[in-house]
């Protein structure tokens, strides 16, 4: 069996039960980076052996891994924060896996957008995840049609890039887009910042953020929109 583990994308209390009990049962515990989830893993007294399972490496590692699976043995893969695969390597163990046999099973837990996209108070019956914007190549393309989409978008970016692609965004998009900007989840220093795309490429040009971010704008079309499961007059 191969086991997807969601941990906590902030506080650690927010590790399930279920998910401590199967990486304290499985034989081998596949992790972004060991050296992060150490700590994780010795605040709930898990002693499983862990090793290395990153975008570096996976390509080369993921037939051994499945070799091992097999064989017989139980393996859940951990990513430094969230569910592994969204944003975060994965994709390809879980695919490998399914065709070579082997069952997977994906626990339910903690994914950071899924609050954010809550908590920006746009319609959540129909949304899209786009993740990371191309850095460079293709990047004005991919805006242009994303101009045109009427679902709620979400995405995840660097703090050292959120300023200038909210700025591009309003650009393509308009200034008047509606955005939602939630930094730190689950964390001591949590906030979401709520408003047009221009006002808030202009605050965080001028109040540099840090931490995790996830920002989420409102598909076109859709201003004052009722949030889903409100009826329409």
């Amino acid at each position: 069996m191969l086991y997807i583990v969601p941990t906590p994308v902030g506080n650690l209390e927010d590790m399930t039960f279920r998910a401590i009990e199967v990486l304290k049962s499985v034989d081998l515990i596949l992790a972004e980076d060991t050296r992060t989830s150490s700590v994780l893993l010795k605040r709930f007294g898990i002693e499983t052996r862990m090793e290395s399972h990153h975008k570096f490496n996976e390509h080369s590692r993921v037939e051994s891994v499945c070799r091992r699976l097999v064989e017989g043995q139980n393996i859940a893969l951990i990513s430094d924060a969230g569910t592994p695969a969204i944003s975060d390597p994965g994709f390809l163990l879980v695919r490998t896996a399914i065709e070579c046999g082997v069952e997977v099973s994906t626990l339910p837990g903690p994914t950071a957008f899924v609050p954010a996209l809550v908590n920006s108070g746009f319609p959540t019956d129909r949304f899209v995840f786009e993740g990371f914007l191309p850095v460079k190549k293709g990047r004005q393309t991919k805006l242009a049609k994303l101009a045109e989409q009427d679902m709620t978008m979400i995405f995840y970016e660097s703090p050292y890039r959120l300023a200038k692609t909210l700025s591009q965004m309003a650009q393509v998009m308009g200034g008047e887009r509606r955005c939602s900007v939630s930094r730190e989840i689950s964390k001591l220093h949590e906030e979401t910042r709520r408003g047009a795309l221009s006002e808030l490429a202009s605050w965080y040009s001028e109040h540099e953020p840090k931490g995790e971010i996830v920002f989420i704008v409102e598909g076109k079309g859709n201003e004052g929109k009722k949030k889903s499961g409100e009826e329409e007059e």
